[in-house]
C-alpha cells in the first residue's frame, strides 16, 4: 500500500512498517528536465508521476522532437541542465538514429522521441493511469 502526502510518498513494507520516501528532489529534476527540453524547442512536454505504479522510478519525462538532431539537442541539454543540479545519470540509452533515447537517473527517467516513435510506443497510454505533473507547477 502507497500514500501520498505532499512531498512524501510513504509505502508499506510487511505487515506494519512504512517507509517514507521525499519525493521533492525527484520532482524538482523531473521539472528542471521537461524546462529545459522546451527550452530546445521540444514539444507536447508531459510528466508522469508513476512512482506509485511501479515503484522503481517516480516521474517520466516524456518530449517529443522533430528529427534525429533536434533529439540530440534535446538530450543534451536535459543532461547538462541536470548536471549543473549535481545530477548524473545511471545510463543513456538509445540513439538518435533510432528515434529514441532515455536518460535514467533512477527516481527520474526522461524519455525523448521523435514524433513517430513517441506515436509508436505511445507511453502516455501505456501508463494512462500514472497522473500527471504540469510543467508549470513549482518545483516545491
Amino acid at each position: 500500500m502507497r500514500r501520498r502526502v505532499g512531498g512524501v510518498r510513504a509505502q508499506q513494507h510487511g505487515e506494519s512498517t512504512l517507509v517514507a520516501v521525499d519525493i521533492t528532489r525527484s520532482r524538482s529534476l523531473a521539472l528542471d528536465a521537461a524546462r529545459a527540453a522546451e527550452n530546445k524547442k521540444a514539444t507536447d512536454v508531459t510528466i508522469l508521476s508513476v512512482g506509485d505504479l511501479i515503484g522503481i522510478t517516480e516521474f517520466f519525462v516524456i518530449v517529443s522532437t522533430t528529427n534525429p538532431r533536434q533529439l540530440n539537442t534535446v538530450m543534451d541539454e536535459v543532461h547538462a541542465v541536470c548536471k549543473a543540479g549535481g545530477r548524473a545519470p545511471l545510463s543513456r540509452e538509445g540513439d538518435t538514429f533510432d528515434g529514441w533515447m532515455v536518460l535514467d537517473y533512477g527516481d527520474v527517467v526522461i524519455h525523448v522521441f521523435t514524433d513517430t516513435q513517441r506515436e509508436y510506443y505511445d507511453l502516455e497510454r501505456l501508463w494512462a493511469d500514472a497522473p500527471r505533473v504540469e510543467v508549470g507547477a513549482p518545483a516545491r
